[in-house]
């Protein structure tokens, strides 16, 4: 099933588990949204087209991360006359990822059972398998964050690139 809500001044077409990159909403990570604003929904034939919205109908979301897009290069420029301006811009984004869309929810990930402590030798081959088979360096914001939560490691999420990749070196030695 999927549906086209309406956030931002701007539509979007979204499904079950979709990320959908919208206009900075005012909340925080990991935070519910719900987007009340549905235009259409439904699959294949059976489709539901509201007038302007669908009346009870939901779309609702997780807000993933808050931040800012790719850098718009803004170039004002009048031959002959020695005028030029440059300026720069970056939007603000939210991604959510969609959970339901009205009563179908998305499927639910399990989360592993907790883990016992283990013995200081089982922690030093850990580390050693933990080993990267991709340089750290290499690895993009998204990737060393996740290379952490595997490997269960703490990290800031919010910090860059070089302090995680210090912060995952500590915890690997």
């Amino acid at each position: 099933m999927y549906a086209i809500i309406e956030t931002g001044g701007k539509q979007y077409r979204v499904q079950n588990g979709d990320q959908v990159r919208v206009e900075k909403l005012n909340v925080e990570d990991g935070a519910a949204v719900v987007f009340d604003k549905v235009l259409a929904a439904g699959e294949g034939s059976d489709i539901k087209v509201g007038t302007p919205y669908l009346e009870g109908l939901t779309v609702e979301g997780k807000a993933v991360e808050s931040g800012k897009g790719q850098k718009v290069v803004i170039f004002k420029y009048k031959a002959k006359k020695d005028y030029r301006k440059k300026q720069g811009h970056r939007q603000p984004y939210t991604l959510v990822e969609i959970t339901a869309i009205g009563d179908e929810k998305a499927p639910v990930k399990e989360e592993a059972p907790a883990k016992e402590e283990a013995p200081v030798e089982a922690v030093e081959e850990a580390a050693e398998e933990a080993k990267p088979e991709k340089s750290l360096k290499s690895m993009k914001k998204a990737e060393l964050i996740e290379f952490a939560k595997e490997h269960d490691i703490e990290i800031d999420e919010k910090a860059t690139n070089a302090a995680m990749i210090e912060a995952i070196e500590a915890a690997l030695k």
